[in-house]
Protein backbone atom coordinates (compact mmCIF):
# COMPACT_ATOMS: atom_id res chain seq x y z
CA UNK A 1 0.00 0.00 0.00
CA UNK A 2 1.42 3.38 -1.07
CA UNK A 3 2.01 5.78 2.45
CA UNK A 4 -0.91 8.58 2.39
CA UNK A 5 2.45 10.84 4.64
CA UNK A 6 5.66 10.72 3.59
CA UNK A 7 8.27 12.79 5.64
CA UNK A 8 11.82 12.09 4.16
CA UNK A 9 14.49 13.65 6.35
CA UNK A 10 13.48 16.37 7.50
CA UNK A 11 15.71 18.70 9.09
CA UNK A 12 14.56 22.04 10.97
CA UNK A 13 16.62 24.72 12.92
CA UNK A 14 15.74 27.12 15.35
CA UNK A 15 18.84 29.80 15.21
CA UNK A 16 21.61 27.24 16.64
CA UNK A 17 18.99 24.81 18.10
CA UNK A 18 19.03 21.65 15.88
CA UNK A 19 14.86 20.90 16.65
CA UNK A 20 14.51 18.19 14.01
CA UNK A 21 17.56 16.10 13.33
CA UNK A 22 16.89 13.32 9.78
CA UNK A 23 13.75 12.92 10.31
CA UNK A 24 11.75 10.23 8.23
CA UNK A 25 8.32 8.64 8.69
CA UNK A 26 5.30 6.34 6.38
CA UNK A 27 2.50 6.62 7.26
CA UNK A 28 -0.52 4.37 5.73
CA UNK A 29 -4.33 5.64 5.17
CA UNK A 30 -6.70 4.99 8.19
CA UNK A 31 -3.50 4.63 10.38
CA UNK A 32 -3.33 6.18 13.27
CA UNK A 33 -0.13 7.34 15.20
CA UNK A 34 0.66 8.64 18.13
CA UNK A 35 4.09 10.72 19.15
CA UNK A 36 4.54 11.28 22.69
CA UNK A 37 7.68 12.52 24.46
CA UNK A 38 8.50 15.55 26.80
CA UNK A 39 8.42 19.26 26.07
CA UNK A 40 10.45 20.43 24.10
CA UNK A 41 11.34 17.07 22.01
CA UNK A 42 10.31 18.12 18.66
CA UNK A 43 6.80 16.84 18.33
CA UNK A 44 4.72 19.76 17.84
CA UNK A 45 7.45 21.20 15.44
CA UNK A 46 7.32 18.20 13.17
CA UNK A 47 3.83 18.56 12.99
CA UNK A 48 3.76 22.20 11.94
CA UNK A 49 6.73 21.17 9.23
CA UNK A 50 4.03 18.62 8.04
CA UNK A 51 2.12 21.28 6.39
CA UNK A 52 4.51 24.18 6.00
CA UNK A 53 3.50 26.28 9.37
CA UNK A 54 7.05 25.88 10.09
CA UNK A 55 9.34 25.67 7.05
CA UNK A 56 11.84 22.75 7.00
CA UNK A 57 15.13 23.11 6.46
CA UNK A 58 15.70 20.48 4.62
CA UNK A 59 14.22 17.52 3.42
CA UNK A 60 10.77 16.64 2.20
CA UNK A 61 6.70 16.26 2.70
CA UNK A 62 4.56 14.45 0.88
CA UNK A 63 0.61 14.04 1.63
CA UNK A 64 -1.67 12.24 -0.85
CA UNK A 65 0.65 12.65 -3.53
CA UNK A 66 1.22 16.37 -2.89
CA UNK A 67 4.95 16.24 -2.16
CA UNK A 68 7.10 19.71 -1.06
CA UNK A 69 11.04 20.44 -0.70
CA UNK A 70 12.32 22.13 1.96
CA UNK A 71 13.32 26.13 0.85
CA UNK A 72 11.82 26.64 -2.11
CA UNK A 73 10.96 29.66 -3.26
CA UNK A 74 8.37 31.47 -5.54
CA UNK A 75 4.81 31.49 -6.98
CA UNK A 76 4.68 27.83 -7.92
CA UNK A 77 6.23 26.38 -4.71
CA UNK A 78 3.57 28.34 -2.60
CA UNK A 79 0.93 26.63 -5.03
CA UNK A 80 2.99 23.39 -3.34
CA UNK A 81 2.29 24.23 -0.08
CA UNK A 82 -1.99 25.85 -0.82
CA UNK A 83 -2.51 22.13 -2.34
CA UNK A 84 -0.80 20.18 0.46
CA UNK A 85 -2.31 22.18 3.31
CA UNK A 86 -4.94 21.19 1.38
CA UNK A 87 -4.67 17.78 2.47
CA UNK A 88 -4.52 18.01 6.12
CA UNK A 89 -6.27 19.50 9.11
CA UNK A 90 -4.76 21.17 11.70
CA UNK A 91 -6.31 21.08 15.24
CA UNK A 92 -4.15 22.79 17.66
CA UNK A 93 -3.65 23.71 21.46
CA UNK A 94 -5.25 26.73 21.62
CA UNK A 95 -8.36 26.47 19.91
CA UNK A 96 -7.83 29.47 17.63
CA UNK A 97 -11.42 30.10 16.75
CA UNK A 98 -12.87 33.72 15.51
CA UNK A 99 -14.40 35.44 18.73
CA UNK A 100 -16.46 37.24 15.93
CA UNK A 101 -18.33 34.39 14.70
CA UNK A 102 -20.71 31.58 15.51
CA UNK A 103 -19.74 28.04 15.44
CA UNK A 104 -20.99 28.08 12.11
CA UNK A 105 -19.31 30.69 10.68
CA UNK A 106 -16.37 29.28 12.09
CA UNK A 107 -16.44 25.93 10.71
CA UNK A 108 -17.96 27.27 6.73
CA UNK A 109 -15.10 30.19 6.64
CA UNK A 110 -12.53 28.20 4.99
CA UNK A 111 -14.56 26.58 2.44
CA UNK A 112 -15.76 29.83 1.76
CA UNK A 113 -12.86 31.84 1.41
CA UNK A 114 -10.10 29.09 0.72
CA UNK A 115 -12.00 26.92 -1.68
CA UNK A 116 -14.76 29.24 -3.14
CA UNK A 117 -17.86 27.15 -2.20
CA UNK A 118 -21.22 28.63 -2.33
CA UNK A 119 -22.49 29.49 1.22
CA UNK A 120 -25.53 27.27 0.66
CA UNK A 121 -23.25 24.19 0.03
CA UNK A 122 -20.47 25.31 2.76
CA UNK A 123 -23.44 25.76 5.39
CA UNK A 124 -25.07 22.06 4.46
CA UNK A 125 -21.27 20.75 4.94
CA UNK A 126 -20.51 22.92 8.24
CA UNK A 127 -24.22 21.40 9.55
CA UNK A 128 -22.88 17.75 8.51
CA UNK A 129 -19.41 18.54 10.59
CA UNK A 130 -21.01 20.01 13.73
CA UNK A 131 -23.66 17.04 13.65
CA UNK A 132 -20.18 14.80 13.93
CA UNK A 133 -18.62 16.48 16.68
CA UNK A 134 -22.16 16.97 18.83
CA UNK A 135 -22.67 20.42 18.55
CA UNK A 136 -25.25 21.22 15.59
CA UNK A 137 -27.50 22.51 18.34
CA UNK A 138 -24.61 25.22 19.09
CA UNK A 139 -24.48 26.80 15.39
CA UNK A 140 -25.25 30.43 16.64
CA UNK A 141 -23.19 30.25 19.52
CA UNK A 142 -20.22 32.63 19.88
CA UNK A 143 -17.08 30.89 21.20
CA UNK A 144 -17.39 33.12 24.38
CA UNK A 145 -20.39 31.61 25.56
CA UNK A 146 -18.93 27.58 24.98
CA UNK A 147 -16.97 25.83 27.44
CA UNK A 148 -13.54 24.58 26.33
CA UNK A 149 -14.77 21.52 25.13
CA UNK A 150 -17.10 22.52 22.90
CA UNK A 151 -14.82 25.04 21.34
CA UNK A 152 -12.18 22.51 20.88
CA UNK A 153 -14.87 20.29 18.94
CA UNK A 154 -15.86 23.33 16.99
CA UNK A 155 -12.25 23.46 16.14
CA UNK A 156 -12.13 19.98 15.14
CA UNK A 157 -15.19 20.78 13.30
CA UNK A 158 -13.86 23.43 11.27
CA UNK A 159 -10.88 21.43 10.37
CA UNK A 160 -13.13 18.46 9.29
CA UNK A 161 -14.64 21.19 7.15
CA UNK A 162 -11.95 21.04 4.78
CA UNK A 163 -12.53 17.39 3.61
CA UNK A 164 -8.86 16.59 4.29
CA UNK A 165 -7.06 13.56 3.60
CA UNK A 166 -4.92 13.30 6.82
CA UNK A 167 -5.88 14.73 10.48
CA UNK A 168 -2.89 16.43 12.41
CA UNK A 169 -3.72 16.94 16.25
CA UNK A 170 -1.21 18.97 19.02
CA UNK A 171 -1.87 18.27 21.73
CA UNK A 172 -5.67 18.64 21.48
CA UNK A 173 -6.74 18.34 25.11
CA UNK A 174 -3.56 19.83 27.01
CA UNK A 175 -5.69 23.28 27.44
CA UNK A 176 -8.50 21.77 28.94
CA UNK A 177 -10.00 21.08 32.35
CA UNK A 178 -9.78 17.51 33.04
CA UNK A 179 -13.86 16.82 32.70
CA UNK A 180 -13.69 17.80 29.62
CA UNK A 181 -10.80 16.19 27.76
CA UNK A 182 -13.57 12.77 27.48
CA UNK A 183 -15.27 14.58 25.22
CA UNK A 184 -12.82 15.99 22.47
CA UNK A 185 -11.31 12.42 23.15
CA UNK A 186 -14.75 11.00 22.23
CA UNK A 187 -14.57 13.02 18.63
CA UNK A 188 -11.47 11.98 17.70
CA UNK A 189 -12.73 8.17 18.95
CA UNK A 190 -15.56 8.70 16.27
CA UNK A 191 -12.32 9.53 13.75
CA UNK A 192 -10.69 6.39 14.04
CA UNK A 193 -13.53 4.67 13.49
CA UNK A 194 -14.23 6.82 10.12
CA UNK A 195 -11.29 5.70 8.95
CA UNK A 196 -9.49 9.02 9.52
CA UNK A 197 -5.03 9.13 8.52
CA UNK A 198 -4.27 11.09 11.93
CA UNK A 199 -0.96 12.42 13.38
CA UNK A 200 -1.11 13.08 17.27
CA UNK A 201 1.04 14.54 19.48
CA UNK A 202 -0.39 14.03 22.94
CA UNK A 203 -0.15 13.06 26.86
CA UNK A 204 -3.72 11.14 26.71
CA UNK A 205 -1.75 7.49 27.34
CA UNK A 206 -4.83 5.84 27.88
CA UNK A 207 -6.02 6.92 23.92
CA UNK A 208 -2.83 6.43 22.90
CA UNK A 209 -2.79 2.67 24.14
CA UNK A 210 -6.42 1.59 22.65
CA UNK A 211 -6.84 3.78 19.42
CA UNK A 212 -3.34 4.05 17.80
CA UNK A 213 -1.62 1.51 15.28
CA UNK A 214 1.82 2.87 16.60
CA UNK A 215 3.31 4.58 18.97
CA UNK A 216 6.18 7.03 18.71
CA UNK A 217 8.40 8.36 21.12
CA UNK A 218 10.20 11.36 20.32
CA UNK A 219 13.42 12.86 22.11
CA UNK A 220 16.19 15.42 21.45
CA UNK A 221 14.55 15.81 17.87
CA UNK A 222 14.63 11.94 16.85
CA UNK A 223 12.46 9.29 16.46
CA UNK A 224 14.01 6.78 19.85
CA UNK A 225 11.63 4.35 19.19
CA UNK A 226 8.53 3.13 17.38
CA UNK A 227 6.26 0.18 17.41
CA UNK A 228 2.23 -1.06 18.27
CA UNK A 229 1.17 0.16 21.77
CA UNK A 230 1.31 -3.35 23.36
CA UNK A 231 5.13 -3.28 22.63
CA UNK A 232 6.28 0.29 23.44
CA UNK A 233 3.85 0.17 26.80
CA UNK A 234 4.89 -3.20 27.89
CA UNK A 235 7.87 -3.81 26.75
CA UNK A 236 10.05 -0.63 25.60
CA UNK A 237 13.36 -1.41 24.22
CA UNK A 238 15.00 1.51 24.82
CA UNK A 239 16.15 3.12 27.92
CA UNK A 240 14.81 6.95 27.31
CA UNK A 241 12.12 5.62 26.21
CA UNK A 242 11.70 3.08 30.10
CA UNK A 243 11.95 6.49 31.40
CA UNK A 244 9.78 9.00 30.31
CA UNK A 245 7.03 6.18 30.91
CA UNK A 246 8.15 5.14 34.04
CA UNK A 247 8.05 9.21 35.13
CA UNK A 248 4.83 10.03 33.45
CA UNK A 249 3.23 7.03 35.16
CA UNK A 250 4.72 8.22 38.60
CA UNK A 251 3.09 11.61 37.12
CA UNK A 252 -0.09 10.33 37.13
CA UNK A 253 -0.30 8.32 39.81
CA UNK A 254 0.56 11.54 41.90
CA UNK A 255 -2.86 13.57 40.05
CA UNK A 256 -5.74 14.14 42.75
CA UNK A 257 -7.92 11.07 42.42
CA UNK A 258 -5.37 8.42 43.07
CA UNK A 259 -4.65 6.38 45.33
Amino acid sequence: MTPIVRLSHLEKYFGHLHVLKDVSLAVQPAEVVCIIGRSGSGKSTLLRCINFLEQPDGGEVEVDGVRVAAQGHGRAYQRQIHDLRLKTGMVFQSFNLFPHMTALQNVIEGPVTVQGMDRATAVELGLHNLERVGLVAKRDEYPARLSGGQQQRVAIARALAMQPQVMLFDEPTSALDPELIGEVLGVMEKLVADGMTMLIVTHEMNFARQFAQRIIYMDEGVFVESGPPNQLFENPQSAQTRTFLSAFSRLEQGKPGHD
